[in-house]
This record gives structure tokens, sequence and C-alpha cells, in this order.
């Protein structure tokens, strides 16, 4: 039987325990019985959570931006609007009542790697304030029909091309981790047919444009198999029931379970720390938990095609740096570019995308003239640091924001010259 489709049974056969678990959970925490009280009471509340949570399946999160602050107009609304829709992917802005015509316009272009682009809402939530941000929201490939078919790396930066078109020149573009690749390769074909559409700069977060620089686990696993590994393995057809049934996918199960191998021991000290704020009744810190791992277990389908290819390229062949990538069968040559400025951004302690890997890309865009490049390179910072939370917000976000603007400036003084 197929694993994904033994999968889907594993988490209905679970259903009348989740049931029951909810039913402990409402009735022993109920405030007018007195056994709800006990040690006891809490004990068996706290362990039907935990069931529960730990055997659902977890839908895809809001970003739930409702307000942000600015300096001209104080607490402004923040509306949700998909400017542009495509099968695989919607352009989602996050449109600002009494925005500042000024501010920086920013594509911020999530992953494709497992996680919804809801996993960049804190990203999203720094730079609004002072950003007008649009952000692609790749769509979950088993809700995709066949009938759309398959999705490639060159149908990836054929996207990102199509959304630059409708933004239009003066746009700044943000690629947090694996659309590092495609970003570079999508400005290094527009470069070479001088598209006035380019943006003013890509700033790379984590991402791996040349990883056989200091390579992580996640390298060396992608290295120590043959591609018919994961063709065979790894990839797997949507059972009946969701819309992009039959459709080859690599389940998001199973990318959840790798993110989780990587840390198994602090995921289950988190979770038995929960447990235990559970039954002392510390409800601020349990929140938290609930908040970080409702993201971080919400996991969705990747197309087949775009990661075999990626696997292939990126993390084997190592076409990019190598200067064999080809994109809708046309090469990709990033020292076509002259004029968009390059930020690189990389964590000490980033286990998935090894220092120099993203720092890479300077070398590659040698054309670029020096005063366009800059390399921040975040002491103390894991992964998911680098675009997330206080080292993001207070130490690496003011460096963004500072080259927008220089790159602005450049072009400002390109037109005058």
């Amino acid at each position: 039987m197929p694993l994904y489709q033994i999968h889907e049974m594993q988490h209905a056969a679970l259903a009348p325990m989740r049931m029951v678990a909810q039913a402990v959970h409402v009735l022993f925490s109920n405030p007018l019985l007195p056994f709800s009280y006990t040690h006891a009471a809490k004990s068996l509340v706290a362990g039907a959570d935990l069931f529960e949570r730990m055997t659902r399946q977890y839908l895809k999160p809001e970003f739930g931006l409702l307000t942000t602050h600015t300096d001209c107009a104080g607490t402004v609304a923040v509306h949700e609007e998909v400017v542009m829709r495509l099968p695989f992917c919607d352009l989602l802005h996050f449109a600002r009542d009494c925005a500042r015509k000024d501010d920086p316009k920013v594509l911020i272009i999530a992953p494709m790697s497992g996680h919804y682009a809801t996993l960049l809402r804190g990203t999203v939530e720094a730079m609004l304030p002072d950003h007008d941000i649009y952000i692609t929201d790749w769509i979950n490939a088993r809700d995709i029909p066949l009938s759309e078919g398959p999705f490639t790396l060159s149908d990836y930066v054929s996207y990102l091309r199509r959304f630059l078109a409708y933004l239009g020149p003066g746009v700044h573009t943000m690629g947090v981790c694996q659309p590092s690749v495609p970003m570079l390769a999508v400005v290094s074909l527009m470069a070479e047919d001088n598209d006035p559409n380019r943006p003013l700069s890509m700033v790379m977060m984590g991402g791996p444009i040349d990883t056989r620089c200091n390579p992580t686990e996640v390298n060396q696993f992608a290295l120590t198999r043959e591609i018919s590994w994961f063709e065979t393995k790894v990839v797997h057809a949507v059972p009946a029931g969701y819309p992009g049934r039959g459709r080859l996918v690599y389940p998001g199960f199973l990318q959840l379970s790798g993110f989780l191998s990587m840390n198994l021991e602090r995921h289950a000290d988190a979770h038995a720390t929960y447990f235990g704020h559970l039954i002392r009744g510390d409800g601020d810190s349990a929140e938290k938990h609930r908040e970080f791992y409702d993201e971080y277990l919400s996991v969705m389908d990747l197309p087949a095609e775009f990661y075999l290819e990626t696997i292939r390229e990126v993390f084997q062949k190592h076409s990019l740096p190598q200067g064999q990538m080809i994109i809708a069968g046309r090469p990709v040559r990033p020292e076509a570019i002259t004029d968009v400025a390059l930020m690189t951004v990389e964590g000490e302690k980033d286990d998935i995308t090894g220092a120099g890997q993203t720092k890479a890309a300077h070398d590659l865009c040698c054309n670029i003239p020096e005063r366009l490049h800059l390399h921040h390179y975040a002491l103390k910072v894991g992964h998911y640091g680098i675009f997330n939370g206080r080292r993001w917000r207070e130490e690496i976000l003011p460096h963004v924001r500072e080259f927008f603007r220089f790159a602005e400036k450049e072009q400002t003084r390109r037109r005058v010259l």
C-alpha cells in the first residue's frame, strides 16, 4: 500500500482517540468540577492536550497581521490582497492604510520547502512599518489538479519573472533560504535581456547558492544518495480525497519528519516542558509553545518535479556555481548582472545552510560594482533566527533596511549621470 495512503489511514484511525482526548480535556478542565483542581486531573488534561496536538493534521495558518505601526500615521490597518493568482502560487500584498509612497517595495520570495509562507510571518511583521510588502504564497501541491500540469525549477523562475513584471521597475527582492537560487537565476536572465523590470536589489538569506562550502548534514544527505533513491523512496502520489489526486509529490509529512529528526531531543524537551506548563497553569508559556508548533507542524506537499530537480541541480550537481544551470533552455549567467545590488546574510549557527554557501553569490556576480555588494554574518544566529525573532528584528533588519535605501540612492545617482 502506498505510503501516503497509509499515512492518511493512520490519521483516520486515530480520530476516535482524538475525540476521547478532547472529551477528557473538556470534562476535567471544567471549573465547576472540584476534581479538576487536583494534580491528577491537571495531568489528564495536559496529556489529552498533548496527544491531540501530536496526532492532528495542521491546516495552513493565517498571517493574521491586521495592523502595523508607522511613523507617519501611528497604528494603521493592514489588508491582505491577492493581486495575482497562478496555479501553484498567489502573489499576496499587505496593503497598509496611509502608507508612505517612498517606502521600498519588496517582494519576499518564500521558500517552497515544506512550510507555508506564513513561516515568514515574523519577517513580514517586522518589515511592514516601513516597507510595501509582497510575498509569494505557494499552494499545497496536493490541492492542485493534475490538469494544471507539472511544476519545475524553470516554472518557479518563470513565476518570479511574471511577479516582477507585475510589480514593475524599482522593486527589491528578498529570497529566504531555498529561493535564493531561482532568484539569482531570474535576475541573471532579466539582466541579460536588459529587462526594465529587473529588481533594484537582491537580498539572499541563508540560501544554498554553493553547497560545496561547509556542507551541512542536509547537504551530505543529498550527496550520499542517487536521485533514483529520492524518486523511489520519498515521491508518492496524492491519494483520493484531495483535488490533486494522482499528482506525484514530496509529501509534507516526510519533510516534517526530516525537520524533527535533526533536532529530535530539543523538540522532545520542548513538549515535555509544555506538559509541565499545562499542569502548573502557566498559560502564557503554553500559548507560546502552541503558537510556534502550530506553525512549525503545518506543512505542505511539494511538486515532485520541482523537488527532484532541486536535489539534482542544487545539492548534487552544483549547477549554478559551476556555470551549468539551464532554465527553460537558457544558460544562467550571473556575470550578466551589473546594476542590481546584492546583499547576503548568513548565521553562525545555521545547521541547514553552512557559512559561505550564500556568500558565494558575490563571486558569481562578478560584474556588480563593489559598492553594491554587502555581506552580513550574524553571530550566534541559527537558520530560522536569520529571518525571525529578536536578532532578526534588532540586528539584521536594520542592515537590510539601510541596504534597500542605499540601492535606491544608487539608482537615482545613475539616472543623474
